[in-house]
C-alpha cells in the first residue's frame, strides 16, 4: 500500500507540473508584440513520441527548367539545448538549459540532366518561447555534383550569427551578423504551432535560405509583404518580396494541426517568372528514427517515396 501511494503522489506531482507548464507557457506575449497561442490538443498530437512525415510530388525549378522529384517535411518535437543550440542528449540531466522545439526536416531531391541535387533545411523553433517567436537555429545545406554549400542561423540575444560555406569563390567562408528579424524558413514551422503568430502587413524578412543559396543572393532581410487568406478548409499564406520580384504560398489546413497540403515559389528564372511546386501525397506518423532495418523500408513505399 506504501509502494502504491507513493506512486500516486509522484503521479500526481508530475501531472501538476505539466498542467502548470502548459498554463504558464500556452500563450506568449512579445516584445515585438506577437502573440503565441497553442492549442487545446496541441500536446496529443505533438508529444505522442511520433513524427509527422508527408511526401511531396516536386517541381523544381533550376536553370530554366522545371524538374519533377520529391519533397519530404518531417516534423517532430524534440528536447534542445539552449546554451549549445543542438539536440539534448540527456535532458533529465539539466533540465534547466533544456527547452522543447518544434523541428522541421524539410528535404527535397531532383534531377538536373545527369546529375543530382539534394537539398535540406533544419528548423528550430520554441514551442514555449521565452521572448520572441524567432527560430533558435536553421542550417542548410545543398549537394549536387559540382560541390556543396553549408549555411547556418544561430539566434543571439538581438542578431543572428550566420556562418557560410561554399565551393564558389564568390561567395566562399562567411561569417556576418544579421539584428534579429523574420526568417521566411520560421514561418512553415509558426504555421504548425499558431498561424495566428505569424506577422502580417509590410515587414523585413530574411528570404528562404534554400532560395539564397540556389539563386546566390546576399543573406539579408528583404521588404515584404505577408497575407493570409482563409478559404474554409484551407488558408493560404502568400509572401511577396518587390525588390526581388519572389513570391511564396503555402496552403494549410486552417484547423489544428494546420498541416501543409502544397506550396508555391515564383520568381525569375532566365528571364521570365517560372514556378517551383510542392503537392501533396502521402502522410503518416511514425517513430522513423526506430525504423531503420531492412524490413522498415516498406514505410517508404507508405510515404511513396522512390
Amino acid at each position: 500500500m506504501k509502494k502504491l501511494t507513493t506512486l500516486f503522489v509522484i503521479v500526481l506531482s508530475f501531472t501538476q507540473q505539466a498542467c502548470t507548464q502548459q498554463a504558464d507557457s500556452r500563450e506568449v506575449n512579445t516584445k515585438n508584440g506577437n502573440t503565441l497561442t497553442l492549442a487545446n490538443n496541441f500536446g496529443d498530437y505533438w508529444y505522442q513520441g511520433k513524427a509527422e512525415l508527408t511526401s511531396y510530388d516536386l517541381t523544381q525549378v533550376r536553370y530554366g527548367e522545371k524538374r519533377e522529384g520529391q519533397a519530404v517535411l518531417v516534423y517532430v518535437t524534440e528536447d534542445f539545448s539552449k546554451s549549445k543550440q543542438v539536440k539534448s542528449d540527456k535532458p533529465s540531466a539539466n533540465q534547466a538549459d533544456v527547452e522543447k522545439v518544434l523541428k522541421l526536416n524539410f528535404t527535397k531531391k531532383f534531377n538536373t540532366g545527369i546529375y543530382p541535387y539534394s537539398i535540406m533545411s533544419s528548423i528550430f523553433s520554441p514551442v514555449y518561447p521565452s521572448d520572441n517567436l524567432h527560430a533558435l537555429k536553421l542550417t542548410t545545406s545543398v549537394q549536387e555534383w559540382c560541390g556543396h554549400v553549408f549555411m547556418q542561423f544561430n539566434k543571439d540575444v538581438d542578431n543572428y550569427s550566420v556562418l557560410t560555406r561554399s565551393y564558389f569563390e564568390s561567395e566562399g567562408d562567411q561569417n556576418i551578423s544579421i539584428p534579429l528579424t523574420w526568417i521566411e524558413d520560421e514561418f512553415w514551422n509558426l504555421i504548425r504551432l499558431d498561424p495566428q503568430s505569424l506577422p502580417q502587413g509590410n515587414v523585413k524578412i530574411i528570404p528562404s535560405s534554400m532560395y539564397l543559396r540556389l539563386k546566390h543572393q546576399p543573406t539579408a532581410a528583404y521588404k515584404a509583404s505577408v497575407e493570409r487568406d482563409n478559404q474554409g478548409d484551407q488558408t493560404i499564406l502568400t509572401i511577396k518580396y518587390p525588390d526581388l520580384n519572389r513570391s511564396l504560398k503555402i496552403s494549410y489546413t486552417t484547423v489544428f494541426p494546420h498541416q501543409i497540403q502544397s506550396w508555391e515559389e515564383s520568381y525569375p528564372e532566365n528571364g521570365q517568372i517560372m514556378t517551383t511546386s510542392g503537392q501533396l501525397d502521402k502522410r503518416l506518423m511514425l517513430d522513423y528514427w526506430n525504423r531503420n532495418s531492412a524490413a522498415d523500408s516498406t514505410y517508404r513505399e507508405t510515404l511513396g517515396l522512390k
